[in-house]
């Protein structure tokens, strides 16, 4: 079957949309990839998510506008990736939405709110469409999140040590292979609030920013405070913690200016993070052309911040990942474009090998839209999507609503197996 998975992350900056001839051989589930596009949200859309994520308030009007506005954006989004990748032969697609808002209460998740209406894709492509996958697991009992955790153990499967999917996006993630799955903390979102509320760009383009920062050590450790990294797994968390005005207000507290600052880019040599580092130098010398900006935060420039927050990614990812004994780290998402977290993360784990899916034959800006695309897959044939062992429900589930397409929903066959490996072809 050939399918569409449509991925837009915490970071809110574009949609992906990834390709994939899916079919079941035994109990492997396999996978061929066709490729991925991807479409920058407009600027409408993109000021008015702004605008109303979290800590912003906003209507239920202008809910009802955005799930409009992102729906038609992910139906274009899809109309592109069935032109461009799948010569119009798609037969399904599966759309993660837009996460707007993830309710924990206590540790325990209540609820959970992806926008972009499925009908706008279905209508716009003619497919059937996969749609709202979290709830259901939430229903269950869990965490809703990480969903990309049974596509990271069907596919690690056999992989010898404990090697551990890592995901940086606008939040880290990680699965191991006994099922232990979650959140570790901000990857990119602190990281992009911060450049945004400095520069009014959107991130820290290839980590320049950053690599003429130092560490700010004080900062760091007020950051490391935050009760979330001691919760135990399952655990998931969102903008709704990790925001701009979390980090004013850490950056509000006094500096200590006895306490010394390290470089951002230091690496040790012979290690994973050499080349990243070299990149990360080349990236700094090239933003030096840019004339600096006046101190910020009393004497902390905003350079200074990004590095610190870029720090605290790489630490509080490396302390997840030692939490759970890993042997190995396969990493994908945005923040793997980020050669300054790459080399700060593989200094932080010295002795585990640190590599991005590319070298296991998955694109690594790609992964989460397959993941997408295989959950939706499994869903039209009845198959489950989730392992509790990850999010912590009461069972695994068969995940998602459907909305049929302009013929109605396919015929698939029924009552097979789930498969326990995925593989790559």
């Amino acid at each position: 079957m050939r399918v569409i998975g449509l991925m837009s992350g915490t970071s809110y900056d574009a949609i992906d949309a990834a390709a994939a001839d899916l079919r079941l051989d035994g109990d492997s589930l396999v996978l061929r990839p066709l490729g991925m596009v991807g479409d920058v949200y407009g600027a409408e859309v993109r000021e008015a998510l702004a605008a109303a994520l979290p800590p912003a308030a906003t209507t239920l009007a202008e809910v009802c506008r955005l799930d409009t506005l992102v729906g038609q954006a992910f139906a274009a989004a899809a109309l592109r990736a069935d032109r461009e990748l799948c010569d119009g032969r798609a037969e399904l697609v599966a759309s993660h939405g837009q996460t707007v808002y993830h309710w924990t209460d206590g540790g325990q998740v209540r609820g959970t709110l992806q926008l972009g209406q499925p009908a706008w894709i279905a209508e716009a492509t003619g497919l059937p469409v996969v749609a709202d996958f979290r709830p259901r697991d939430i229903a269950a009992g869990g965490q809703g999140a990480p969903l990309v955790s049974l596509f990271d153990l069907l596919w690690l499967r056999g992989r010898p040590g404990s090697p551990v999917a890592l995901n940086l996006g606008g939040i880290a993630n990680l699965t191991a292979p006994d099922g232990t799955a979650f959140d570790t903390g901000p990857a990119g979102a602190l990281i992009d609030a911060a450049v945004r509320h400095f520069t009014g760009r959107a991130y820290d383009t290839d980590g320049a920013l950053a690599a003429r920062g130092n560490v700010h050590e004080p900062l760091l450790r007020r950051l490391l405070d935050e009760p979330y990294y001691a919760l135990p797994a399952p655990k998931t968390t969102g903008k709704e913690l990790f925001h701009r005005d979390y980090l004013l207000a850490a950056l509000a507290a006094p500096a200590d200016p006895d306490v010394p600052t390290t470089r951002a880019t230091a690496a040790p040599p012979g290690t994973a993070a050499a080349a990243a580092a070299a990149a990360a130098a080349a990236a700094a010398a090239a933003a030096a052309t840019t004339p600096a900006a006046p101190a910020d935060i009393g004497t902390l420039a905003h350079q200074d911040v990004i590095a610190t927050l870029t720090r605290l990614t790489a630490r509080t990812v490396a302390d997840a990942v030692r939490s759970v004994h890993a042997t190995e780290v396969v990493a994908s998402g945005g923040g793997t474009r980020n050669p300054v977290l790459m080399a700060m993360l593989a200094e932080e784990l010295p002795g585990v090998p640190l590599h991005t899916s590319d070298a296991l034959g998955l694109p690594s800006a790609a992964k989460e839209a397959y993941a997408f695309a295989v959950l939706g897959f499994l869903t039209l044939h009845g198959l489950a999507g989730t392992d509790p062992r990850s999010t912590g429900a009461r069972h695994a589930s068969v995940l998602g609503s459907v909305t049929p397409g302009r013929d109605g929903l396919p015929r698939v066959s029924r009552g097979l197996k789930q498969p326990v490996r995925l593989v790559i072809e």
